[in-house]
């Protein structure tokens, strides 16, 4: 059996990208930081669909316990699929938010760059060695970091994402030796709870935003996870090196 891990698996965008990987009969991984509750949900719901998965924690903001999780990754696919590599990695994990340039402190600065971009760096050159030729990697960058996407107070945010995508290009380029293919995937406004679960509590805000889009709706998690189920299939096996803006035509 195939095995993927998918960070921040618990909700939002990399519940739905696990939920339809698991589809494929590839066994997931789904990690989770705080949300242990929420990411046993969705281990149930893709049991419950016939899927094969398991949730373990990972802060991608702490680089000092990858080994840690590492070693508890590679027991745990061997005992669950009796599994030596994985197959396909989803760098998905995390945090939103906004603030205008001149009101940037230096510690949403920081944390922005440790979750969105030096986590992913370390995580994936840490699981290199455990990565299987002719597997894929699929990275969740965002609209935000795109020229139709541009929007006052993310300038720190979208930075980092931005980072995200010229990094797939050069992951394309350097493991392609092996087989590996990098993608990734930038999502417009999507109903998430990331940013503080702002949907929720301003749910004005989707009809508003939908409005903008001309595909008529806000995004859903589920139209970006099919999205990087087909990035990590057979369907897309001739695809790297890209960002695939997935937004329904937002900005156009």
């Amino acid at each position: 059996m195939k095995v993927a891990v998918i960070t921040g698996g618990s909700a939002g965008i990399g519940q739905a990208a696990a939920i339809e990987v698991a589809k494929s009969g590839v066994g997931v991984v789904i990690t989770y930081r705080n949300h242990e509750p929420e990411a046993k949900k969705t281990v149930l719901a893709i049991e419950e669909a016939g899927g094969e998965a398991v949730a373990l924690p990972l802060d991608m903001g702490d680089v000092s316990r990858f080994d840690e999780f590492i070693s508890t990754l590679r027991q745990t696919i061997g005992e669950r699929w009796r599994a030596s590599k994985l197959d396909y990695l989803v760098n998905n994990a995390g945090i939103g938010g906004g603030a205008a340039f001149g009101e940037v402190t230096e510690q949403l600065f920081d944390e922005f760059h440790r979750v969105l971009f030096r986590g992913p760096f370390f995580l994936t050159q840490s699981l290199l060695p455990h990565l299987a030729d002719g597997g894929a990697i699929v990275n969740t960058g965002s609209t935000s970091a795109l020229d139709t996407g541009i929007e006052s107070g993310y300038s720190s945010y979208a930075s980092q994402k931005g980072a995200v995508h010229v990094l797939t290009r050069y992951w394309a380029k350097e493991l392609a030796g092996r087989g590996i293919r990098v993608n990734a995937v930038a999502p417009g406004s999507t109903r998430t709870q990331i940013a503080g679960d702002v949907i929720a509590k301003m749910p004005e805000l989707v009809p508003q935003v939908g409005a903008t889009i001309p595909l008529g709706r806000m995004g859903e998690p589920e139209d970006i996870g099919r999205v990087i189920a087909f990035l990590l299939s057979k369907a897309g096996g001739w695809i790297t090196g890209q960002v695939i803006e997935a937004s329904g035509g937002q900005g156009l």
